[in-house]
């Protein structure tokens, strides 16, 4: 596949082998851009946002309605090469190109809600005389950089609102992960939007970020990356707008009350989903101590029928890690933590990238896989009794993506609710769940900022403000 840059799909000689992490295929190449690519998608961006801006919002939600309509058609292409680039299953990834089509309608929706509103100038006195109103205006060139794990819809993520918004955009998508996004760029531009407004830039990440995200063209980055990557971006990118998701280390509280059959069935699906390679996925179980045995027993035996291995039969429940080296480090953060004393009560053992899915207890609060984000398949469980210490051990890491509660109590539930500290609470669901259009993002290490359509939209426009003075 190619790059798009000032309009044209282009190659470079020297390029970058996309592999299937299950069996290590080659599945293509991509361009390994230069700094000089860079720069031509710098100037590319910068006239784009002159042909974005003029685009009529009708415009901008047709070309995002026929996009939808695209993936949607092709949906299962688009699910297979999710598949095949990436860890997910073929069910997972099927899921993941249905709610890009959802992602890309709502974008066009939400153009049509894009509004200012009037303002009442002589609510203050010497306003007499004076009417007028805000309106919201595109911020500029855009660049997005995007991860692995969702190569498809979190792509969709960022050009969805920003298309909408009327922007140019510079995407990088992630190395490991390149063709999903170009093969939605190709279904942008064949539904009509204008080849200046996109660039598509492949390549390595620290080469290309030097480049990119310090540029004053640049008004906004929005980065969906790890902490480490984020806090580089943020002491380069200078005066401009950032958004940005930067993981978590998601907590479940599942209370003494909770249905125990749905909460096991959610907290496992919520562990091991794309191997564990999920922003909001559980990393930190703390059950009641009056169910934890019998908790923990029948979630033991569901996560032994995981089927694990090929990721486009059917039958499989999670695929291999993105690479054999991330699947290596997660088994070192098991090993470490068994060595300070944890139980390993199923999993722990690795083939290539394939990483069995894992269940640990007594694992100590130092221990590398309790206190970071693991982003693979290994879950903690952890008995609590008070509520007042599951609220503290679910608040003590500096990461707030999403927390979840299990329970039938309402009480319960709203006041843990408003005492947990994170971007969003899920209350009998498993915090890897998500509506594409709710307001999605964390505190703390977990980011800056807040996606999910309408939302972006917000951080992607300015305010502008029109005043008459009529006397």
């Amino acid at each position: 596949m190619k790059m798009l840059i000032d309009s044209e799909w282009v190659d470079r000689q020297k390029k970058i082998p996309v592999s299937d992490p299950y069996d290590e295929s080659i599945i293509d190449h991509v361009p390994s851009a230069s700094r000089e690519d860079a720069l031509l998608a710098l100037a590319a961006a910068e006239k784009g946002f002159q042909v974005a801006r003029k685009l009529t919002v009708y415009e901008r939600a047709q070309v995002l309605y026929k996009t939808a309509q695209i993936v949607s058609d092709r949906l299962e292409d688009f699910a297979t090469l999710i598949a095949r680039e990436g860890s997910k299953t073929i069910r997972e990834a099927r899921k993941e190109a249905s709610r890009c089509v959802n992602t890309l309608t709502v974008s066009a929706e939400e153009a049509k809600r894009l509004q200012g509103e009037t303002i009442p100038f002589d609510s203050f006195p010497g306003g007499e005389s004076r009417v007028g109103y805000y309106y919201r205006f595109p911020i500029g060139v855009v660049l997005a950089i995007t991860p692995f794990n969702d190569p498809l819809n979190l792509v969709a993520h960022k050009l969805g609102p920003a298309i909408a918004a009327g922007n140019s955009v510079i995407l990088k998508p992630a190395t490991v992960t390149p063709l999903s996004a170009i093969k939605l760029a190709e279904a942008l531009l064949e539904a009509g939007l204008p080849p200046e407004v996109l660039q598509v830039i492949t390549g390595s990440g620290v080469m290309l970020g030097e480049v990119l995200v310090p540029d004053r063209r640049v008004r906004m980055v929005s980065i969906t990356s790890g902490l480490e990557a984020g806090e580089q971006v943020a002491r380069m990118a200078g005066i401009k707008k950032l958004g940005m998701e930067l993981g978590s280390n998601s907590p479940v509280i599942v209370w003494k009350d909770a249905s125990l059959e749905p909460a096991v069935e959610s907290c496992v699906s919520g562990a091991f989903w794309a191997a564990g390679q999920n922003c909001i996925g559980v990393q930190r179980l703390y059950v009641h101590r009056a169910i934890y045995e019998v908790f923990k027993k029948e979630f033991v035996q569901r996560t032994l029928e995981y089927k694990i291995g090929d990721k486009l039969s059917e039958e499989t429940d999670m695929g291999p890690m993105i690479t054999e080296g991330e699947a290596k480090r997660v088994e070192e953060w098991i090993n470490e933590a068994v060595e300070m004393g944890a139980k390993v009560l199923c999993g722990g053992k690795r083939k290539g990238a394939l990483m069995e899915p894992t269940v640990l207890e007594g694992v100590p609060e130092d221990a590398t896989i309790h206190r970071e984000e693991v982003f693979g398949p290994t879950v903690n469980l952890y008995p609590v009794e008070a509520v007042d210490e599951a609220i503290e051990k679910a608040n003590s890491l500096p990461f707030g993506l999403h927390a979840a509660l299990f329970t039938r109590d309402v009480n319960l539930a709203m006041n843990m609710a408003y005492a947990l500290d994170c971007g969003g609470v899920m209350i009998n669901d498993s915090t890897d769940y998500r509506l594409d259009s709710m307001p999605f993002g964390g505190i703390k290490n977990s980011g800056l900022g807040r996606e999910g359509i309408k939302f972006s939209l917000q951080e992607m426009t300015e305010p502008k403000t029109i005043c008459f003075n009529l006397g």
